[in-house]
């Protein structure tokens, strides 16, 4: 039996393929089942496995199981318009030589499970924890709404106590989120895991209840705003993933776009952005980063036209955009930037470090803004920074003063993006493009 990972890194998220012989089972795909079935190859899958209803990604599900003429197995008691085996808790899901029973695993949701995966003589292979028990840390519990909070968070506590109590030590740990993703309570730990790493490393497993409820609910943060889609995209039912390449537009086309306040985004460098990019294009580098900061901000449903390097890179950016149901990529423009300027000059903005900052602080006035969120703020910060967290800054932009502004955050990547909202023609943008950490070094932050 072999347990294959196929990695979402741009959100943070994890699905498995199981397999043994010709048979294989699919758990918490992707919407781009593509990559899944050039997988599997010749292997056929049997049933498709959601351990919850996402709230941080478009499932591909119900597709890959329609493609596959697979089961789709879903939790019983989510509502959702089509057609599904819905499980509880002590069903077994058969496909012969892999057998998969179901936990009930409260917390993330209210009806989300686990799945023990088990082998054909019954011996504990793995588990596949979805949003419950992640690496070192446990699903955030507040995604269902704020009056649910408290009880899931209890619920949670329940859950992973359940699953370290009733599984074998040496089980392996398959959690779907806890890699970066916003569904995770606070940040996982390593690679792979078992029940007894666990045992040790789990704030759910090393502390009191209250004590887990409580450091729970008051370190959750702010999560992406399009998270409020996803669950409503994943109940009706997504529609078939579109990959195709957006039309090219041309430098006229494009300005007209930008002059009628549509969404232009720069897949490029940052620092490229910097350096020259078209008035009133947004800078979103194409990273890690990019789909859960795009989604953030997105205003929901409006036209997107991109702009990148090369056709690859649109590419790329789109399939990261299908995750997350941004399907309305109305057009691109792909090459030297220079050229899509239809006579327009190009702008540009000063990129520094945090010992530029030093050498300039107290000897002249400007702004320091920090995009980075409160809790990042309150922990560490520059002494008169002006605090905007990034997914803020467009209803709160009025309040950043004319004149010179030095942007930064944690990395630079959001403050990169925060650049761009700020660039215009009253404002001498300078982008910090620097690790937070240097400036406690350089003794900037208080």
């Amino acid at each position: 039996m072999n347990v294959s990972i196929i990695e979402t890194s741009g959100l943070g998220d994890r699905s498995y393929l199981i397999s043994e012989g010709d048979v294989a089972v699919v758990i918490d795909p992707q919407r781009d089942i593509d990559r899944i079935l050039d997988l599997a190859g010749d292997v056929r899958i049997t049933h498709v496995l959601e351990t919850h209803i996402h709230n941080d990604y478009v499932t591909g599900g119900l597709e890959l199981s329609r493609v596959a003429g697979a089961e789709y197995v879903m939790p019983a008691g989510d509502d959702v318009d089509y057609e599904r085996r819905a499980v509880k808790d002590g069903d077994v899901v058969d496909a012969g030589p892999i057998q998969l029973q179901v936990m009930h695993t409260p917390g993330h949701t209210h009806h989300h499970v686990s799945y023990v995966l088990r082998d054909r003589d019954g011996s504990v292979r793995g588990v596949f924890t979805g949003g419950s028990m992640l690496h070192g840390t446990t699903g955030r519990t507040d995604l269902v709404g704020p009056e649910h909070t408290d009880e899931l968070t209890h619920a949670q506590f329940k859950s992973v106590r359940r699953l370290a109590a009733e599984l074998p030590d040496d089980t392996e740990v398959y959690p779907t989120h806890g890699f970066g993703s916003f569904c995770s309570a606070t940040p996982a730990s390593g690679d792979s895991s078992t029940i007894a790493e666990q045992k040790h490393s789990n704030p759910a497993l090393t502390k009191e209840e209250q004590d887990y409820v409580d450091e729970l609910i008051a370190g959750l943060s702010a999560f992406p705003a399009y998270y409020a889609h996803m669950g409503v995209i994943n109940k009706h039912g997504p529609a078939p993933v579109d990959l195709s390449p957006p039309e090219l537009v041309d430098p006229a086309e494009l300005r007209r776009r930008i002059d009628a306040g549509e969404w232009v985004v720069d897949l490029r460098k940052r620092t490229a952005f910097a350096a020259g990019h078209l008035e009133g294009t947004r800078a979103f580098e194409l990273s890690d980063s990019f789909v859960n900061y795009l989604g953030w901000l997105y205003q929901w449903g409006a036209p997107l036209t991109l702009i990148g390097d090369t056709k690859e890179q649109i590419a790329d950016a789109r399939r990261e955009l299908v995750r997350i149901g941004v399907d309305n990529v109305t057009g691109s423009a792909v090459g030297d930037v220079s050229t899509m300027t239809d006579g327009s000059t190009l702008r540009s903005y000063r990129v520094a470090d945090f010992g530029d900052l030093a050498e300039v602080i107290g000897k002249r006035d400007f702004t320091v803004l920090d995009v980075r969120q409160e809790g990042e703020y309150g922990d560490s910060h520059i002494p008169g920074a002006l605090n905007i967290p990034l997914h803020e800054l467009a209803d709160r932009i009025h309040e950043v003063p004319a004149g010179e502004v030095w942007v930064h955050c944690g990395s630079g990547y959001r403050a990169s993006i925060a650049a761009s909202m700020l660039d215009r023609d009253d404002r001498t943008v300078v982008l910090v493009d620097d690790a937070f950490a240097t400036a406690g070094d350089l003794d900037l932050t208080a």
